[in-house]
C-alpha cells in the first residue's frame, strides 16, 4: 500500500506541475500578445504600412488568374490628399467619423436591423473598423476575426489620432482590382494625383468602395454614380481633421 500511495502522490505533484506550467505559459502569452500588439500599432503611428495581407492574397489571386503578380500602390501623405476625397470618405464610408470612438453603434443598430431577413451582414463598420481589419488582419467573418477587428480598432483610436486614421485608410483601402490607396487609385482611373482630385472624381472614388473589384470609376453603373452624387451633394456638412 506504501508503494501505491508514493506512487499516487507523485502522479498527484506532477498533475499540479503540469497545471502550473500549463497556466504560466498561458499568461505569458496573453501578455506577450498584449505587448507585441500594443507595440506593432505605436510603430504603425509613425511607420507607413509597407503591405498588407490583402494585397498580397489579391496579388496571387490575380496571378492565378494569369494576369501576373499586381500590387499597385503609392503612399501619399495625409496633408497632399485632396480634401475633396477626405470629405468624400466620411461622406460614403462614416458619417460620424469625427465624433465617434471606433464604433457607430447607431449605423450597426440600423445594419442589423436590415438584415433581420438573413441575408448577409452589410454596412456597420467604420472608417477605424475598416483599418484595424486591413492593416492589422486577414479577410473573413469568424467571431475570432471579429474580435480581434474589435481589439484593433479600440487600439487604434487610442494611440492613433483621427487624422492618422484616415491617412492610412485612404491609402491602403482597396480601390480597384491590384489598386489599392488613393494614390494609385487617381492614377488608374482619371490619369492624375490624388492631391488634385474633383469633387466628383472624388466621390466616384469613394462610391466604389463596397464592391472595387467590380465597380468602376471611370465606367459607372447608374447606382455608382447616383451614389457618387450624393456623396458630392453633402460634401460640404463634414469636417475632417487638421
Amino acid at each position: 500500500m506504501a508503494i501505491k500511495r508514493g506512487n499516487y502522490r507523485k502522479k498527484k505533484v506532477s498533475s499540479t506541475s503540469w497545471k502550473k506550467q500549463l497556466k504560466s505559459w498561458s499568461i505569458r502569452i496573453v501578455v506577450g500578445f498584449f505587448a507585441l500588439s500594443i507595440f506593432w500599432v505605436l510603430c504603425l503611428k509613425f511607420i507607413n504600412p509597407p503591405i498588407t495581407y490583402l494585397m498580397i492574397k489579391r496579388g496571387f489571386q490575380w496571378q492565378s488568374e494569369g494576369k501576373g503578380f499586381k500590387i499597385e500602390k503609392d503612399w501619399l501623405p495625409y496633408d497632399d490628399l485632396s480634401n475633396n476625397l477626405k470629405r468624400a470618405a466620411l461622406a460614403g464610408e462614416d458619417a460620424h467619423f469625427m465624433s465617434h470612438n471606433g464604433f457607430d453603434t447607431d449605423a450597426i443598430k440600423q445594419a442589423l436591423e436590415k438584415n433581420q431577413s438573413g441575408k448577409p451582414l452589410r454596412g456597420g463598420s467604420t472608417i477605424s473598423q475598416q483599418v484595424a481589419k486591413n492593416v492589422f488582419l486577414w479577410p473573413g467573418r469568424s467571431w475570432l476575426r471579429k474580435g480581434l477587428e474589435t481589439y484593433f480598432t479600440f487600439l487604434i483610436e487610442i494611440i492613433w489620432s483621427k487624422k492618422r486614421i484616415l491617412e492610412v485608410y485612404l491609402n491602403v483601402i482597396e480601390m480597384g482590382q491590384g489598386v489599392y490607396g488613393a494614390e494609385a487609385a487617381s492614377h488608374y482611373y482619371f490619369n492624375k494625383s490624388a492631391k488634385s482630385l474633383t469633387k466628383k472624381e472624388a466621390a466616384l472614388i469613394i462610391a466604389i468602395l463596397p464592391n472595387p473589384r467590380q465597380w468602376d470609376a471611370r465606367r459607372p453603373s447608374n447606382y455608382v454614380n447616383s451614389r457618387a452624387n450624393n456623396i458630392v451633394r453633402y460634401l460640404s456638412h463634414y469636417e475632417i481633421p487638421d
